[in-house]
């Protein structure tokens, strides 16, 4: 695999940008609904040590009997054909060898779950360093460096740890050290993507579990705004190639004018003011300071809820000043916000993008356009209710 940098794509390109480290630019004029990337993972890795429920190759649900691997109890598969391709990718014999040694070792039962993950993560990327290694060197390319606030060095000791009692740590020409496994961790706290089970209108929040955590070449690029202009879609247990069933598509919401970045939400876009930064800064090291987060830095307790509230509230007369931007080549958009609306200006993203079912949260993406023209069908990517634009 390229460095993904170089790997040719029509609508992105990679810059820098000063204060948020590589960023991806449009390249051209984009249309709302437009599918600007498709990835597939560099490595994936399940989100609980202990799992016969989906496919430890493809991740995806297991509906009838499984095949179990034959030299450990840690791994399923839900056909021959992906037991026999996970023997030379994602569950070749060292890694059976390494998950017997090391969920049955002394150690293992005393991690937390999340550092278990964590070694999990750790066992792959090893293994994609002998099975592959211009893949691994793309991993090594992603942003992320140890020594920032995401990961402790009292947490790489004990992971290191963990994972170097593993047998036969042939890891070919990278080598094994306790710079390596802390570089490794740091690409994975900064860069992992979490594959989430389907929508279940069912579960009492309507919040989804993460079935496993991926780590994607080029969508790693794509940087935080808490008004993104682009969301991603997985299509996880859907009908279809298997090996694309971890795959993640990356539609645009609106119109995006070239030289624009592009960028995603990393959770919900209902999520308040606080609850954002605290995420931002615990997960991923950096305090965000988006138009939207300046706005609503100064608000009480009460303005927050009461911006909440306007969510289905709005007129389709009010817009977020960068949107404005954005859609201004629109002929049909003709937005201004009025004054009495200048302390919730983003009113019209919650109207038009965040889907209004219950428990859902989900953001919500024209279908792909079909010539010149634009879809009016808004697809949410959570929960995959479809709508009309005009119904919003």
């Amino acid at each position: 695999m390229e460095n993904p940098s170089k790997t040719p794509n029509p609508f992105l390109k990679i810059e820098e940008i000063q204060g948020k480290g590589r960023s991806l630019i449009a390249t051209q004029p984009l249309k709302p609904g437009q599918i600007i990337l498709r990835d597939t993972p560099l490595l994936l890795y399940p989100a609980s040590p202990f799992n016969n429920k989906f496919c430890s190759n493809c991740f995806r649900i297991i509906q009838c009997s499984h095949i179990p691997c034959p030299s450990c109890p840690y791994a399923f598969f839900c056909s021959a054909n992906c037991q026999s391709k996970s023997i030379s990718t994602s569950h070749t014999p060292w890694i059976c060898q390494s998950l017997s040694g090391m969920i049955n070792s002394l150690h293992f039962p005393k991690l937390s779950v999340d550092q278990q993950v964590e070694a999990l993560f750790l066992v792959a990327a090893y293994n994609l360093a002998v099975v592959s290694p211009s893949s691994f060197r793309v991993l090594l390319s992603l942003q992320g460096d140890w020594g920032g606030s995401v990961v402790s060095e009292a947490g790489v000791d004990l992971l290191h740890s963990v994972v170097g009692s593993c047998p036969n740590m042939n890891v070919g020409e990278f080598g094994f050290s306790k710079e390596l496994t802390a570089a490794l961790l740091a690409k994975d706290k900064v860069n992992a993507f979490g594959l989430m089970e389907p929508f279940d209108p069912d579960r009492g929040s309507g919040e989804r579990r993460v079935r496993a955590y991926g780590i994607y070449p080029m969508a790693s690029f794509f940087n935080h705004d808490c008004l993104p202009n682009a969301c991603r879609f997985e299509y996880v247990d859907s009908d279809g190639d298997s090996m694309s069933n971890t795959d993640i598509v990356v539609r645009v919401l609106h119109d995006v004018p070239e030289g624009r970045e592009i960028c995603l939400s990393y959770f919900p876009v209902n999520f308040k003011y606080f609850e954002r930064q605290k995420r931002l800064k615990e997960d991923y090291g950096f305090t965000c300071k988006c138009d939207r987060c300046v706005v609503e830095a100064n608000w009480s307790d009460q303005e927050e809820e009461d911006a909440m509230d306007k969510e289905g509230e709005g007129s389709g007369e009010e817009e977020d000043e960068a949107m404005e931007e954005d859609m201004d080549d629109e002929e049909n958009v003709n937005v201004e916000v009025e004054e009495g609306d200048q302390d919730f200006p983003h009113a019209y993203f919650f109207l038009r993008y965040m889907c209004n079912r219950e428990n859902c949260g989900g953001t919500l993406a024209p279908l792909p356009p079909s010539d010149a023209s634009s879809s009016t069908v808004m697809e949410c990517n959570v929960c995959g209710n479809l709508s009309k634009s005009d119904e919003l």
